[in-house]
């Protein structure tokens, strides 16, 4: 299930309409599904339950919600397993749906995002018996707890660098929706890619929005308020950016509708390839920074299933596939062969260690 750098995540998720769950979840776990295609044959039914609870921007992000959650179906439609999800509305949801999670008798819970930190590390405490796994946190050192976490900033290098090539002036931007290390770490990439490119080509393109040495720069304080995100993207286009990257989950579609209003600014998403995502702005996105959450799901539930957890974290990187840029799809034409090349290059440099991409909120 390895992919290259340049590979796409398809993700087939239409219509993910989950409820609240401030209550109870719901033990039907048929609420947002995917839609599947006629050719999908599932697997036999086996007796292992598979659990998910989304962060406060819910399964129809766009982003890392969604694509846990995808990993998730695929569990379901390939391994035969049963699946229980609830969705989070707010911080305040955590506690109650990871508490509700136990009568479902899961095998695994798996928590998305770093927010949920504090309460997965309390439930895996309080159910020693019961195993759990987070994205993007690799802070809970217990042994029912693995972590699923991503080497971001490699990508976002790539990103970064593709950014600083394109841009006709000379500006580029990103901001994040809060300064958190899951979020900061595709900044810090970005901002080295973009420093990379000035020094191969002895241009100065300029990075609004993240300053790496100081580790400060723009936030809009969540992932759901998405006239925050257009507003800081009008501000960067007033200031000259061309190129944005939006690193907010649903936040990212107030900057998207900003650049689409602009007429001539692309965005770079995150987490999932925006053009098959986000299909609805697909003629804005240069690239996407991806991190294959749904492979990473998919094989923790798998291994839990068969009786192989573990508590050793999951790394993903370029070597493993488990991030990459995708490809550039309407702005294939508009990209330099001798920048596809290098990026290539990069790329390999990257994963050989020869170029090394180091970011304070790295995994460790």
């Amino acid at each position: 299930m390895k992919k290259i750098a340049f590979s796409a995540v398809l993700i087939t998720a239409a219509a993910l309409t989950l409820g609240a769950c401030a209550t109870p979840p719901d033990t039907s776990a048929t609420t947002g599904a995917p839609a599947e295609t006629a050719a999908t044959t599932a697997a036999p039914a086996n007796d292992f339950v598979a659990c998910m609870i989304s962060d406060q921007g819910g399964f129809d992000d766009n982003s890392f919600n969604e694509s846990g959650f995808v990993g998730l179906k695929q569990a379901e439609t390939d391994l035969g397993v049963t699946i229980k999800s609830a969705e989070s509305k707010n911080a305040t949801d955590f506690t109650p749906n990871l508490t509700a999670m136990k009568a479902n008798n899961c095998g695994i819970t798996i928590t998305v995002g770093f927010m949920l930190a504090e309460a997965t590390k309390d439930a895996a405490e309080t159910n020693p018996s019961l195993n759990y796994a987070i994205i993007d946190d690799n802070s809970i050192d217990l042994p029912n707890v693995k972590s699923l976490v991503f080497k971001t900033s490699d990508a976002a290098f790539l990103a970064g660098y593709v950014a600083a090539a394109y841009s006709q002036t000379g500006t580029v931007a990103t901001f994040g929706g809060m300064k958190i290390p899951s979020v900061t770490i595709f900044m810090d990439g970005f901002a080295d890619g973009v420093a990379r490119y000035n020094q191969d080509s002895g241009k100065s393109v300029k990075l609004l929005g993240w300053d790496k040495a100081a580790q400060d720069g723009v936030f809009t304080g969540d992932f759901e308020d998405q006239s925050k995100g257009q507003n800081a993207t009008k501000n960067f286009i007033d200031q000259g950016a061309d190129v944005v990257m939006p690193v907010a989950g649903p936040v990212g579609f107030g900057a998207a509708a900003a650049a689409k209003d602009a007429g001539n600014v692309a965005i770079v998403w995150v987490d999932t390839d925006g053009y098959e995502a986000a299909s609805q702005y697909k003629e804005l996105f240069l690239t996407s920074v991806m991190k294959e959450i749904n492979v990473s799901v998919f094989d923790t539930i798998k291994a839990a299933s068969e009786g192989a957890f573990s508590n050793t974290p999951y790394v993903g990187d370029l070597a493993n596939g488990g991030v990459g840029i995708a490809p550039f799809h309407d702005y294939d034409s508009k990209i330099p062969q001798d920048v596809k090349d290098k990026v290539e290059q990069l790329t390999k440099d990257i994963i050989s260690g020869a170029l090394k991409v180091e970011s304070p909120s790295d995994p460790k």
